[in-house]
């Protein structure tokens, strides 16, 4: 501002009479100016102001008002007076009405400053928060401070695939807008499952749902018993949903569940997905494919994992031949059962996570 004073111009730019003559200062773009600010190089970015162009002892003031550290700039309150003792007493009302109108600017730039900034937080926290639903929030965390998140191996895991039975006769029967609400609907309602175990939704694609427990935060031997408690949970919710009106049938699902070694990590830099590799994923996705409808098929690894767990219910199928991988042993998994030994029904759904689902069907 007092550059602007003693030049009678723009900040950063040349003097009246140089503009009047065609002269113009070299110091750059808005932009420019404003990045050699921020920079905080040595000698710090400033105005080409002429030392002839004013008295010695404004100035000096113009300089202590750059000072790089806050405590050195004087306050408007030594400006006022200084520049009264300057300009001379003839011109108090002029210079009165110039000061108070730079205290308001600046008062109204802080003003400005801070909610600029508090929108800039609100925007950055709601980014967070989208970025911690797409990733692993660890993993989120870890991008958002700008670390590259390297691949990593798990000893053990457990991985869940479910797969609604028909769908491709219900897209036949039903227009294409009301087949997105019902997976919307449908997905919203396992969503709402997932958020009350220990368990991370890898993806969906189309009406395949992808589950996994024990990554990236691992849990011990708990992922075993996580998954097949959202497995018990999904089948026994999903009886209850509400189809559109065409559709004269409950929705009826296949689950396979596996636990084995699998390898996870970020894969792109656009859109970037927590990926699963290994072949725990592949025979956890053969046991959906292979298993009946509202039947929870589960390998012979995890099963062994429930066993030592305790408190399941398994049904031996049988061996089953599952590309790939040969001849398997598998099993059902029944149910959850009590200190007793008595069979328990899955917790029921969130009562606000079925209001949703109807209103949005």
């Amino acid at each position: 501002m007092l550059q602007q004073i003693i030049l009678r111009s723009a900040p950063y730019s040349a003097s009246l009479t140089d503009t009047q003559a065609g002269q113009h200062n070299n110091q750059g773009t808005h932009k420019e100016i404003v990045l050699e600010v921020k920079e905080g190089s040595i000698p710090p970015m400033r105005p080409n102001v002429p030392r002839a162009a004013c008295a010695g002892d404004l100035y000096q003031l113009m300089e202590q008002s750059w000072s790089e550290f806050a405590s050195d700039r004087p306050p408007f309150s030594r400006i006022k007076g200084f520049l009264k003792k300057i300009v001379g007493r003839g011109s108090d009302n002029i210079i009165d009405h110039l000061l108070e109108r730079m205290e308001i600017y600046a008062n109204n730039l802080e003003e400005q400053v801070a909610e600029k900034t508090r929108q800039f937080m609100e925007e950055k926290a709601r980014s967070e928060e989208l970025l911690s639903q797409l990733l692993p929030k660890v993993i989120a965390a870890a991008l958002t401070r700008g670390e590259v998140v390297a691949p990593e191996s798990y000893e053990s895991v457990s991985i869940y695939f479910s797969d609604i039975c028909g769908f491709t006769t219900i897209c036949a029967v039903i227009p294409p807008l009301e087949v997105v609400t019902l997976l919307n609907s449908l997905y919203t309602l396992f969503d709402g499952i997932m958020e009350e175990y220990d368990v991370y939704k890898v993806e969906t694609i189309g009406d395949a749902y992808m589950v996994a427990s024990g990554l990236p935060i691992r849990n011990g031997r708990r992922h075993a018993s996580e998954i097949a408690n959202v497995s018990l949970r999904i089948r026994r919710d999903i009886t209850s949903f509400p189809l559109p009106g065409k559709l004269h049938e409950s929705l009826k699902v296949r689950i396979g569940i596996h636990s084995g070694p699998c390898v996870a990590g970020i894969v792109g830099h656009k859109m970037p997905r927590y990926c699963l590799f290994g072949d725990t994923v592949n025979v956890a996705s053969r046991m959906e494919s292979t298993g009946e409808p509202m039947k929870i098929q589960t390998s012979e690894t995890l099963k062994d994992l429930l066993d030592k767990t305790g408190g399941f219910e398994l049904q031996e199928r049988g061996e089953i031949h599952v590309k790939g991988k040969g001849t398997m042993k598998t099993f059902w998994l029944m149910g959850s059962l009590d200190g007793n030994g008595t069979r328990l029904a899955a917790p029921a759904a969130e009562s606000s996570i079925t209001a949703t689902r109807l209103e949005t069907i």
